[in-house]
């Protein structure tokens, strides 16, 4: 009987102070907590609203103690949801620490029933504050989850949606450089934070899209400073970086793109490298989409079909000497010299300074193998672009006459 009647003189003691309790801690924010003094007034009024119901709850869980777990959860159910959004888990437990403190000096000379109290509840408030931020971030990440997937999505299909720079936004991309995009096979488990440390260790930032078979990553790296162009990376460094994360199997890096709101380009190429990369014979693990240009284009992909005709045909029929009709026998007559000169009425050190030239003006070397066969396709392209109705020039001897 004397100890009921003990607890019920310690919970009126308690609701006495109540008010004083609140009006301490509200003035000891104020001057300890800094982010609490420059906040707007309404979302001020909703963190004392938060520090007051603390201190009811308190009282009503000394008076029951059983109720210690839905009681500590209410107090965070008291504010506002967007609060959690301008005040973070610290600041919580900042303003938790202000409440035990101004409790802990108005109860000194209390029992030490309360004092024990005091300390327990604290412990169940910052357990509840945490599980209420876990369950916030939670939510936030599977939102996040599914935007990234529909921004993959999205520059996979090409789509011209006027949304997709404020949803990359949303997302927090921090790359505003150039772009490009690695497809490779899905591996049993996405170490999606390993790529992000990855990328992050190589200054870039990732879109990550899982779609069945595929792993798909669309990397971005910030402009460098005018005083870091030495650190800028290249993209197939990066990508040899991310290998790993992979899946045994084909991995191809699509073009360089100048933003992330072009990514669509280097993404269908990409994907079409990734469906032929097989035909390669000599895959590297990655490879480069540009480098199965005749692969892609025998598949029917338009835009390889465009860029070899722009970056080999159209550049050596625009040019004034007979480049094009030398690199057009040259690859006729299976890369010989001396055939190549016995055609064209020339020496073949003629023959040898055109191919250098050849080079110079297209980047490829017409005297390798795998470069021939890129050539061919390229001449084969351009000329059907050009639907022109005469052959290549071709010179023929006229014969000799017997005396």
């Amino acid at each position: 009987m004397t100890d009921t009647t003990d607890r019920q003189r310690a919970v009126a003691w308690l609701r006495s102070i109540t008010g004083d309790l609140s009006t301490t801690v509200l003035k000891r924010m104020e001057q300890t907590l800094p982010w609490f003094a420059d906040m707007p007034p309404g979302r001020r009024s909703a963190v004392a609203l938060v520090a007051q119901s603390g201190i009811a709850s308190f009282v009503s869980w000394f008076e029951d103690p059983t109720s210690a777990p839905w009681t500590a959860k209410d107090v965070f159910d008291s504010a506002p949801r967007e609060l959690l959004r301008s005040v973070s888990l610290q600041q919580t437990l900042q303003l938790i620490r202000v409440v035990v403190d101004v409790f802990e000096e108005r109860t000194q000379t209390a029992p030490s029933e309360i004092r024990e109290g005091v300390l327990r509840y604290s412990r169940d408030i910052a357990f509840a504050a945490a599980d209420v931020y876990a369950r916030a971030a939670e939510q936030r990440g599977l939102w996040d989850a599914r935007l990234e997937a529909l921004v993959v999505d999205s520059i996979l299909t090409g789509e011209n949606d006027t949304e997709l720079p404020s949803r990359i936004a949303a997302l927090g991309w921090s790359g505003h450089g150039e772009v490009s995009v690695l497809v490779g096979t899905t591996p049993k488990v996405v170490e999606i934070d390993q790529l992000r440390r990855t990328a992050r260790h190589n200054r870039a930032d990732l879109l990550v899209g899982v779609q069945g078979n595929r792993l798909v990553l669309v990397i971005g790296r910030a402009k460098p400073s005018a005083e870091a162009e030495d650190e800028l990376i290249p993209f197939l460094e990066i990508a040899q970086a991310l290998e790993p994360g992979f899946g045994p199997g084909r991995l191809v890096l699509g073009p360089e793109v100048a933003s992330v709101v072009e990514a669509s380009r280097s993404a269908r190429a990409a994907l079409v490298g990734f469906s032929v990369a097989s035909a390669y014979r000599r895959l590297e693990r990655p490879v480069l989409a540009d480098d199965l240009l005749p692969e892609r284009a025998l598949a029917g992909d338009p835009l390889a079909r465009q860029t070899l005709v722009q970056r080999i045909y159209t550049p050596l029929s625009d040019h004034q000497s007979d480049l094009l009709n030398t690199l057009w026998c040259y690859l006729d007559n299976g890369r010989s010299l001396e055939a190549t000169a016995r055609e064209l009425f020339v020496h073949p050190n003629t023959v040898r300074y055109r191919l250098k030239r050849i080079t110079e003006i297209i980047g490829w070397d017409a005297t390798g193998a795998r470069e021939s066969l890129v050539l061919q396709a390229a001449l084969i392209l351009g000329r059907i672009a050009d639907g022109a109705n005469t052959e290549p020039r071709r010179q023929v001897r006229s014969p000799r006459r017997r005396n």
